[in-house]
Protein backbone atom coordinates (compact mmCIF):
# COMPACT_ATOMS: atom_id res chain seq x y z
CA UNK A 1 0.00 0.00 0.00
CA UNK A 2 1.43 3.35 -1.01
CA UNK A 3 1.87 6.01 1.64
CA UNK A 4 -0.07 8.67 -0.27
CA UNK A 5 -3.61 7.32 0.33
CA UNK A 6 -2.75 6.53 3.97
CA UNK A 7 -1.67 10.12 4.58
CA UNK A 8 -4.95 11.36 3.12
CA UNK A 9 -6.94 8.99 5.34
CA UNK A 10 -4.96 10.22 8.38
CA UNK A 11 -5.74 13.82 7.47
CA UNK A 12 -9.47 13.33 6.83
CA UNK A 13 -10.36 10.40 9.12
CA UNK A 14 -10.55 10.93 12.83
CA UNK A 15 -10.95 7.19 13.31
CA UNK A 16 -7.62 6.48 11.59
CA UNK A 17 -5.87 9.05 13.77
CA UNK A 18 -7.38 7.54 16.92
CA UNK A 19 -6.31 4.05 15.81
CA UNK A 20 -2.72 5.18 15.24
CA UNK A 21 -2.60 6.97 18.58
CA UNK A 22 -4.04 3.93 20.37
CA UNK A 23 -1.48 1.59 18.83
CA UNK A 24 1.39 4.01 19.57
CA UNK A 25 0.31 4.28 23.20
CA UNK A 26 0.04 0.50 23.67
CA UNK A 27 3.38 0.01 21.91
CA UNK A 28 5.10 2.36 24.39
CA UNK A 29 3.61 0.44 27.31
CA UNK A 30 4.72 -2.86 25.81
CA UNK A 31 8.29 -1.58 25.39
CA UNK A 32 8.36 -0.29 28.96
CA UNK A 33 7.04 -3.56 30.45
CA UNK A 34 8.62 -6.12 28.12
CA UNK A 35 11.12 -7.32 30.72
CA UNK A 36 8.34 -8.26 33.21
CA UNK A 37 5.90 -9.83 30.72
CA UNK A 38 5.66 -13.44 29.65
CA UNK A 39 6.49 -14.35 26.06
CA UNK A 40 2.87 -15.36 25.53
CA UNK A 41 1.61 -11.94 26.63
CA UNK A 42 4.14 -10.13 24.42
CA UNK A 43 3.12 -12.15 21.37
CA UNK A 44 -0.63 -11.65 21.95
CA UNK A 45 -0.29 -7.86 22.34
CA UNK A 46 2.02 -7.71 19.31
CA UNK A 47 -0.42 -9.72 17.12
CA UNK A 48 -3.30 -7.46 18.10
CA UNK A 49 -1.29 -4.32 17.34
CA UNK A 50 -0.28 -5.75 13.95
CA UNK A 51 -3.91 -6.57 13.16
CA UNK A 52 -4.97 -2.97 13.93
CA UNK A 53 -2.20 -1.64 11.71
CA UNK A 54 -3.29 -3.90 8.84
CA UNK A 55 -6.85 -2.62 9.20
CA UNK A 56 -5.94 1.01 8.60
CA UNK A 57 -3.46 0.14 5.89
CA UNK A 58 -6.15 -1.88 4.05
CA UNK A 59 -8.63 0.99 4.35
CA UNK A 60 -11.02 -1.16 6.39
CA UNK A 61 -14.45 0.29 7.20
CA UNK A 62 -14.73 2.43 10.32
CA UNK A 63 -16.71 -0.25 12.13
CA UNK A 64 -13.93 -2.81 11.57
CA UNK A 65 -11.28 -0.30 12.62
CA UNK A 66 -13.12 0.52 15.84
CA UNK A 67 -13.61 -3.18 16.54
CA UNK A 68 -9.86 -3.73 16.13
CA UNK A 69 -9.16 -0.83 18.53
CA UNK A 70 -11.56 -2.28 21.10
CA UNK A 71 -9.91 -5.67 20.77
CA UNK A 72 -6.43 -4.15 21.29
CA UNK A 73 -7.66 -2.26 24.34
CA UNK A 74 -9.14 -5.42 25.85
CA UNK A 75 -5.93 -7.41 25.30
CA UNK A 76 -3.86 -4.57 26.74
CA UNK A 77 -6.05 -4.36 29.84
CA UNK A 78 -5.64 -8.10 30.35
CA UNK A 79 -1.93 -8.36 29.63
CA UNK A 80 -0.38 -4.97 30.50
CA UNK A 81 -0.14 -2.95 33.67
CA UNK A 82 -2.26 0.22 33.69
CA UNK A 83 -2.90 0.45 29.90
CA UNK A 84 -5.31 3.35 30.38
CA UNK A 85 -2.65 5.94 31.25
CA UNK A 86 -3.37 9.24 29.56
CA UNK A 87 -0.93 11.49 27.72
CA UNK A 88 -1.10 14.08 30.54
CA UNK A 89 0.10 11.50 33.03
CA UNK A 90 2.84 10.39 30.69
CA UNK A 91 3.92 13.99 30.18
CA UNK A 92 4.00 14.46 33.95
CA UNK A 93 6.21 11.41 34.32
CA UNK A 94 8.52 12.68 31.58
CA UNK A 95 8.73 16.06 33.32
CA UNK A 96 9.59 14.37 36.61
CA UNK A 97 12.33 12.36 34.93
CA UNK A 98 13.67 15.52 33.27
CA UNK A 99 13.76 17.29 36.65
CA UNK A 100 15.63 14.37 38.18
CA UNK A 101 18.17 14.49 35.36
CA UNK A 102 18.60 18.26 35.81
CA UNK A 103 19.10 17.86 39.57
CA UNK A 104 21.60 15.06 38.97
CA UNK A 105 23.56 17.26 36.55
CA UNK A 106 23.47 20.13 39.05
CA UNK A 107 24.58 17.91 41.93
CA UNK A 108 27.28 15.90 40.21
CA UNK A 109 28.16 17.83 37.05
CA UNK A 110 27.51 21.53 36.38
CA UNK A 111 26.01 24.02 38.84
CA UNK A 112 25.05 27.66 38.19
CA UNK A 113 26.19 30.28 40.68
CA UNK A 114 26.06 34.05 41.02
CA UNK A 115 29.22 35.87 42.14
CA UNK A 116 28.20 37.27 45.55
CA UNK A 117 30.90 39.88 46.21
CA UNK A 118 33.64 41.89 44.56
CA UNK A 119 36.49 39.92 46.13
CA UNK A 120 37.50 38.33 42.80
CA UNK A 121 37.45 41.53 40.74
CA UNK A 122 38.67 42.18 38.12
CA UNK A 123 38.66 38.45 37.23
CA UNK A 124 35.01 37.98 38.16
CA UNK A 125 32.66 40.77 39.14
CA UNK A 126 30.08 40.89 41.89
CA UNK A 127 27.17 43.33 41.93
CA UNK A 128 28.42 46.87 41.27
CA UNK A 129 26.73 50.26 41.52
CA UNK A 130 27.76 53.41 39.67
CA UNK A 131 26.52 56.83 40.72
CA UNK A 132 25.69 58.77 37.54
CA UNK A 133 24.79 62.12 39.13
CA UNK A 134 28.30 63.44 38.59
CA UNK A 135 28.38 62.41 34.94
CA UNK A 136 27.24 65.60 33.28
CA UNK A 137 25.13 65.05 30.20
CA UNK A 138 24.56 61.33 30.79
CA UNK A 139 21.09 60.40 29.63
CA UNK A 140 19.38 57.39 31.20
CA UNK A 141 18.57 54.94 28.38
CA UNK A 142 14.93 54.17 27.66
CA UNK A 143 13.03 51.84 25.37
CA UNK A 144 14.99 49.15 23.47
CA UNK A 145 18.36 50.46 24.68
CA UNK A 146 17.33 50.08 28.33
CA UNK A 147 15.89 46.62 27.59
CA UNK A 148 19.12 45.50 25.92
CA UNK A 149 21.23 46.89 28.78
CA UNK A 150 19.12 45.04 31.33
CA UNK A 151 18.85 41.63 29.67
CA UNK A 152 22.22 41.40 27.91
CA UNK A 153 24.57 43.52 30.00
CA UNK A 154 22.79 43.01 33.33
CA UNK A 155 22.67 46.78 33.82
CA UNK A 156 19.60 48.41 35.40
CA UNK A 157 19.08 52.15 35.82
CA UNK A 158 17.31 53.94 38.67
CA UNK A 159 16.42 57.60 38.18
CA UNK A 160 14.37 59.76 40.57
CA UNK A 161 13.99 63.53 40.09
CA UNK A 162 12.78 65.80 42.91
CA UNK A 163 9.19 66.93 42.36
CA UNK A 164 9.41 69.42 45.22
CA UNK A 165 12.02 70.92 47.52
CA UNK A 166 13.11 69.16 50.70
CA UNK A 167 15.44 66.81 52.54
CA UNK A 168 15.32 63.04 52.81
CA UNK A 169 12.90 62.43 55.65
CA UNK A 170 11.99 58.76 55.65
CA UNK A 171 12.91 55.44 54.02
CA UNK A 172 10.56 52.46 54.27
CA UNK A 173 11.76 48.83 54.09
CA UNK A 174 11.31 47.04 50.74
CA UNK A 175 7.99 45.21 50.45
CA UNK A 176 6.37 42.87 47.88
CA UNK A 177 4.77 44.57 44.90
CA UNK A 178 1.76 42.30 45.49
CA UNK A 179 1.26 40.64 48.87
CA UNK A 180 0.79 37.13 47.48
CA UNK A 181 4.07 37.44 45.55
CA UNK A 182 6.17 37.88 48.69
CA UNK A 183 8.03 34.64 47.91
CA UNK A 184 9.53 36.21 44.73
CA UNK A 185 12.58 38.10 46.10
CA UNK A 186 13.10 40.53 43.20
CA UNK A 187 9.46 41.67 42.91
CA UNK A 188 9.82 44.41 45.49
CA UNK A 189 9.10 48.08 45.82
CA UNK A 190 10.48 50.65 48.24
CA UNK A 191 9.01 54.01 49.22
CA UNK A 192 10.90 57.02 50.51
CA UNK A 193 10.02 60.61 51.33
CA UNK A 194 11.86 63.78 50.34
CA UNK A 195 10.27 66.94 51.66
CA UNK A 196 6.51 66.41 51.49
CA UNK A 197 6.65 64.08 48.48
CA UNK A 198 6.69 60.29 48.49
CA UNK A 199 8.54 58.35 45.80
CA UNK A 200 8.53 54.65 44.87
CA UNK A 201 11.48 52.56 43.67
CA UNK A 202 10.31 49.60 41.62
CA UNK A 203 12.31 46.37 41.98
CA UNK A 204 15.31 47.83 43.86
CA UNK A 205 18.32 45.46 43.94
CA UNK A 206 18.44 43.21 46.99
CA UNK A 207 22.04 42.00 46.63
CA UNK A 208 24.10 45.18 46.69
CA UNK A 209 27.30 44.92 48.78
CA UNK A 210 26.71 45.79 52.42
CA UNK A 211 30.17 45.98 54.04
CA UNK A 212 28.98 48.20 56.89
CA UNK A 213 26.08 45.92 57.97
CA UNK A 214 23.47 48.56 57.27
CA UNK A 215 19.77 47.82 57.63
CA UNK A 216 18.25 46.51 54.34
CA UNK A 217 16.30 49.70 53.64
CA UNK A 218 19.45 51.86 53.78
CA UNK A 219 21.80 49.92 51.50
CA UNK A 220 20.47 51.19 48.17
CA UNK A 221 20.45 54.83 49.33
CA UNK A 222 24.05 54.62 50.55
CA UNK A 223 25.17 53.36 47.13
CA UNK A 224 23.09 56.09 45.47
CA UNK A 225 24.78 58.65 47.77
CA UNK A 226 21.52 60.20 48.88
CA UNK A 227 22.55 62.79 51.48
CA UNK A 228 19.99 63.22 54.29
CA UNK A 229 21.39 66.71 55.05
CA UNK A 230 21.12 67.95 51.46
CA UNK A 231 18.16 70.08 50.38
CA UNK A 232 17.04 68.74 47.00
CA UNK A 233 15.61 71.41 44.69
CA UNK A 234 12.74 70.80 42.35
CA UNK A 235 14.07 69.14 39.16
CA UNK A 236 17.31 67.98 40.83
CA UNK A 237 18.37 64.34 40.62
CA UNK A 238 17.82 62.53 43.91
CA UNK A 239 18.87 59.17 42.54
CA UNK A 240 20.75 58.50 39.32
CA UNK A 241 22.27 55.07 39.72
CA UNK A 242 23.29 52.19 37.45
CA UNK A 243 23.43 48.73 39.03
CA UNK A 244 25.20 45.92 37.16
CA UNK A 245 24.48 42.32 38.08
CA UNK A 246 27.29 40.11 39.28
CA UNK A 247 28.73 37.52 36.91
CA UNK A 248 26.63 34.37 36.62
CA UNK A 249 28.94 31.39 36.27
CA UNK A 250 28.84 27.64 35.82
CA UNK A 251 30.78 25.58 38.33
CA UNK A 252 32.41 22.30 37.29
CA UNK A 253 31.58 19.81 40.05
CA UNK A 254 32.90 16.78 38.19
CA UNK A 255 36.64 17.29 37.74
CA UNK A 256 37.63 17.12 41.39
CA UNK A 257 36.09 13.65 41.62
CA UNK A 258 39.03 12.45 39.51
CA UNK A 259 41.92 14.69 40.59
CA UNK A 260 42.91 17.08 43.36
CA UNK A 261 42.52 20.86 43.06
CA UNK A 262 45.58 22.62 41.66
CA UNK A 263 47.24 25.84 42.73
CA UNK A 264 45.91 28.90 40.98
CA UNK A 265 42.52 27.44 40.07
CA UNK A 266 39.44 29.44 41.00
CA UNK A 267 37.38 27.24 43.30
CA UNK A 268 33.94 27.39 44.89
CA UNK A 269 33.54 26.25 48.50
CA UNK A 270 30.92 26.10 51.21
CA UNK A 271 30.89 28.93 53.71
CA UNK A 272 29.53 26.86 56.59
CA UNK A 273 32.19 26.63 59.26
CA UNK A 274 34.19 29.67 58.12
CA UNK A 275 34.10 32.27 60.92
CA UNK A 276 31.77 35.27 60.31
CA UNK A 277 30.87 34.11 56.79
CA UNK A 278 27.15 33.74 56.12
CA UNK A 279 26.40 30.02 56.54
CA UNK A 280 24.62 28.03 53.87
CA UNK A 281 26.14 29.93 50.93
CA UNK A 282 29.03 29.42 48.53
CA UNK A 283 32.13 31.60 48.05
CA UNK A 284 34.64 31.76 45.24
CA UNK A 285 38.39 32.42 45.59
CA UNK A 286 41.71 31.50 44.01
CA UNK A 287 43.46 28.45 45.44
CA UNK A 288 46.94 29.43 46.65
CA UNK A 289 48.10 27.06 49.41
CA UNK A 290 47.95 23.25 49.24
CA UNK A 291 47.96 20.80 52.16
CA UNK A 292 51.02 20.88 54.44
CA UNK A 293 52.55 23.93 52.70
CA UNK A 294 53.97 26.98 54.49
CA UNK A 295 52.52 30.28 53.26
CA UNK A 296 54.01 33.77 53.63
CA UNK A 297 53.08 37.11 52.03
CA UNK A 298 56.05 39.37 51.29
CA UNK A 299 56.12 43.14 51.48
CA UNK A 300 56.49 43.07 47.68
CA UNK A 301 52.90 41.70 47.55
CA UNK A 302 53.97 38.26 46.37
CA UNK A 303 52.97 35.03 48.11
CA UNK A 304 55.81 32.73 49.12
CA UNK A 305 55.11 28.97 49.25
CA UNK A 306 57.67 26.85 51.15
CA UNK A 307 60.25 29.57 50.51
CA UNK A 308 59.46 29.84 46.79
CA UNK A 309 58.01 33.11 45.50
CA UNK A 310 55.00 33.04 43.17
CA UNK A 311 55.66 35.14 40.06
CA UNK A 312 53.77 36.44 37.06
CA UNK A 313 54.99 33.40 35.12
CA UNK A 314 53.47 30.99 37.65
CA UNK A 315 50.51 29.25 35.96
CA UNK A 316 47.17 30.95 36.76
CA UNK A 317 48.91 33.95 38.38
CA UNK A 318 49.87 35.81 35.19
CA UNK A 319 47.32 38.58 35.84
CA UNK A 320 47.45 38.60 39.63
CA UNK A 321 51.16 39.53 39.67
CA UNK A 322 51.13 41.81 36.63
CA UNK A 323 50.56 44.85 38.88
CA UNK A 324 52.40 48.13 38.68
CA UNK A 325 52.04 50.88 41.27
CA UNK A 326 50.13 50.97 44.56
CA UNK A 327 47.36 48.51 45.37
CA UNK A 328 43.91 49.63 44.24
CA UNK A 329 40.41 48.30 44.60
CA UNK A 330 39.26 45.96 41.77
CA UNK A 331 42.69 46.15 40.10
CA UNK A 332 45.24 43.33 40.05
CA UNK A 333 47.60 44.29 42.87
CA UNK A 334 49.20 41.06 44.07
CA UNK A 335 48.44 40.14 47.68
CA UNK A 336 48.76 42.34 50.77
CA UNK A 337 49.96 41.37 54.21
CA UNK A 338 48.75 43.45 57.16
CA UNK A 339 51.80 45.70 57.28
CA UNK A 340 51.42 46.75 53.65
CA UNK A 341 47.63 46.96 54.01
CA UNK A 342 48.05 49.60 56.74
CA UNK A 343 50.31 51.59 54.42
CA UNK A 344 47.39 51.52 51.96
CA UNK A 345 45.09 53.07 54.59
CA UNK A 346 43.49 49.81 55.68
CA UNK A 347 42.66 49.37 59.39
CA UNK A 348 45.26 47.25 61.19
CA UNK A 349 44.49 43.59 61.92
CA UNK A 350 41.41 43.60 59.66
CA UNK A 351 42.51 42.52 56.19
CA UNK A 352 45.31 40.06 57.07
CA UNK A 353 45.65 39.46 60.82
CA UNK A 354 47.33 36.07 60.21
CA UNK A 355 50.10 37.82 58.22
CA UNK A 356 51.23 40.78 60.33
CA UNK A 357 54.51 41.11 58.46
CA UNK A 358 56.34 39.42 55.62
CA UNK A 359 57.98 36.87 57.94
CA UNK A 360 54.61 35.73 59.34
CA UNK A 361 53.98 32.16 58.30
CA UNK A 362 50.85 30.03 58.10
CA UNK A 363 51.08 26.22 57.89
CA UNK A 364 48.24 24.70 55.87
CA UNK A 365 46.78 21.73 57.72
CA UNK A 366 46.76 18.25 56.12
CA UNK A 367 43.78 17.83 53.79
CA UNK A 368 43.11 21.61 53.90
CA UNK A 369 43.41 24.45 51.39
CA UNK A 370 44.31 28.15 51.55
CA UNK A 371 42.54 30.67 49.27
CA UNK A 372 42.90 34.38 48.41
CA UNK A 373 40.75 36.83 46.49
CA UNK A 374 42.14 38.58 43.40
CA UNK A 375 40.83 41.92 44.72
CA UNK A 376 43.42 41.84 47.47
CA UNK A 377 42.54 45.22 48.97
CA UNK A 378 38.90 44.21 49.45
CA UNK A 379 38.77 40.45 50.02
CA UNK A 380 37.77 38.53 53.12
CA UNK A 381 39.85 35.38 52.71
CA UNK A 382 42.34 32.98 54.29
CA UNK A 383 44.52 35.87 55.42
CA UNK A 384 41.91 36.37 58.13
CA UNK A 385 40.30 32.99 58.83
CA UNK A 386 42.89 30.45 57.68
CA UNK A 387 42.34 27.26 55.71
CA UNK A 388 39.42 24.85 55.29
CA UNK A 389 39.05 21.10 54.61
CA UNK A 390 38.83 19.65 51.11
CA UNK A 391 35.32 18.35 51.86
CA UNK A 392 34.00 21.93 51.66
CA UNK A 393 35.08 22.38 48.03
CA UNK A 394 32.15 22.32 45.60
CA UNK A 395 34.05 22.58 42.31
CA UNK A 396 35.99 24.92 40.07
CA UNK A 397 34.94 27.95 38.05
CA UNK A 398 34.17 26.93 34.46
CA UNK A 399 32.59 29.79 32.50
CA UNK A 400 30.60 33.04 32.68
CA UNK A 401 27.23 32.65 30.95
CA UNK A 402 25.65 36.04 31.84
CA UNK A 403 25.77 39.01 31.50
CA UNK A 404 27.49 39.88 28.25
CA UNK A 405 30.84 41.44 29.15
CA UNK A 406 34.57 41.04 28.42
CA UNK A 407 34.49 38.16 30.93
CA UNK A 408 31.77 36.24 29.06
CA UNK A 409 32.75 32.71 28.05
CA UNK A 410 35.21 30.07 29.17
CA UNK A 411 37.47 30.48 32.18
CA UNK A 412 40.58 32.50 31.47
CA UNK A 413 42.10 32.73 34.91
Amino acid sequence: MKSGPLIWRWLFSRTVREAMDRRRHIHRLLCAQRDVLSEEAIQEVTRTMDYLRECWRAAAPKADLRAAMARLQAVAEQRLQDPSRKPVREATEMLAVALIVVMAIRTFGIQPMKIPTGSMQPTLFGVTAENLRDRAGFVIPTGPKAWLDRWFRGRTYYHVVAASEGKLRRIEPPEPIISWLKWVPFLRKQRFQVGQTWYTLWMPPTDLPNPFNLSPEQVFFVHAQVNPDHVYRRGEDIIKLAVTSGDHVLVDRLTYNFRRPQRGEIIVFESTGVPTLQPGTHYIKRLVGLPNERVQIGNDRHVIIDGRRLEANTPHFENVYSFNGPARDSIYSGHLNDFIAVLHRQPPSVLAPLFRREHSEFKVHPGHYFVLGDNTINSYDSRRWGDFPQEWIIGRFWLVYWPWSPRFGWAQD
